[in-house]
C-alpha cells in the first residue's frame, strides 16, 4: 500500500467547491483545507506506487479549479495511535 500527501493549491473562484470534487475522486481517501501556502491537502491510498500518476497527475491534477499540486509520498509511519485512522482504506 501507498500513501500519498498532496498539496493543492486552489484557483480562487474554485475555493468553495474544490475540495468536494477532490474528495470525489477515487483512492483519495481525505481532503481538508488548510491555512498557509496551500489550499487543501489531500491524503490518497493506493495499491500500488504505479497508480500514484493516475490519481495525482490525471485525477488531481486535471480537476477544474486547481492551480498547483505537490505531492509527497509517505514512507514510514513512526506512530501508530492516529496514523492507522488516517491511512485506513477500509479494507
Amino acid at each position: 500500500m501507498t500513501h500519498a500527501i498532496v498539496l493543492v493549491e486552489a484557483e480562487r473562484d474554485a475555493m468553495s467547491t474544490l475540495g468536494g470534487r477532490l474528495a470525489e475522486i477515487d483512492n483519495v481517501g481525505q481532503v481538508y483545507s488548510v491555512t498557509g501556502s496551500w489550499d487543501f491537502v489531500a491524503i490518497v491510498h493506493v495499491k500500488r506506487h504505479e497508480q500514484l500518476a493516475e490519481v495525482v497527475a490525471a485525477g488531481i491534477g486535471q480537476t477544474d479549479g486547481v492551480a498547483r499540486t505537490q505531492t509527497m509520498v509517505a514512507f514510514e509511519a513512526f506512530s501508530r495511535h492516529d496514523l492507522e485512522a488516517l491511512f485506513s482504506v477500509g479494507e
